[in-house]
């Protein structure tokens, strides 16, 4: 909801670290991939009850997902890039509340199983609305920087993390707090559904 007007004060923040890695050779593959690694540790922590370690290295993984972008348009943004940056993501969000469901099964397992088929809803409407829009040619003006259709909702990535430092700091709200966000989040679904039965109304019709 609120991404769009975050980018220009995020960009100001990572372009100099990103020129000073990319001058130094670190390609931003290489902060992706290392971004995923902390993601993937921030759930074994969490899972393992350690919720502050795990909230450190979730912030360390979006840190290093603004500076692989940042890194990109530095250089020379590719296509494998962009797969690479959004198909680590949504398997990171995903992560998260799998390690809450292992923390403490029998509170957080059926809430976490509903926060991530609300987050199968968020993620596939956002690429299939994506790989339509390429195929016509559409653009995102809202993100220019994207390297694939930028579909927003009330659900962004900015409310995403706000959440997941939420359920970090406030671990025994989890079941209400996954509770909430899944509610907001079929929202998104359903409202970029609406969008795309729009976007894409066949010429004949």
């Amino acid at each position: 909801m609120f991404d769009a007007r975050l980018q220009p004060w995020l960009r100001r923040v990572f372009e100099p670290p990103a020129r000073a890695l990319a001058a130094r050779g670190v390609r931003a593959d290489t902060v992706t991939l290392l971004g995923f690694a902390l993601g993937v540790s921030a759930s074994a922590a969490i899972a393992a009850g350690g919720f502050k370690f795990g909230l450190a290295l979730i912030l360390a993984n979006r840190f290093a997902d603004g500076l692989d972008g940042a890194m990109a348009r530095a250089t020379a943004p590719t296509a494998r890039g962009a797969f690479l940056d959004i198909a680590l993501d949504f398997v990171f969000y995903g992560l998260v509340p799998l390690g809450f469901a292992f923390a403490d099964p029998q509170r957080n397992a059926l809430p976490a199983a509903a926060l991530l088929a609300a987050f199968l809803g968020t993620e596939s409407s956002f690429l299939a609305f994506a790989a339509v829009a390429a195929q016509r040619g559409l653009k995102a003006p809202e993100f220019p920087h994207k390297g694939l259709y930028y579909l927003g909702g009330l659900t962004e990535g900015g409310e995403t993390i706000a959440f997941l430092v939420a359920i970090c700091f406030w671990p025994a709200a989890f079941p209400a707090l996954a509770s909430v966000f899944a509610a907001l989040c079929l929202v998104t679904t359903l409202t970029r559904w609406r969008w795309g039965w729009q976007a894409f109304t066949p010429d004949d019709l």
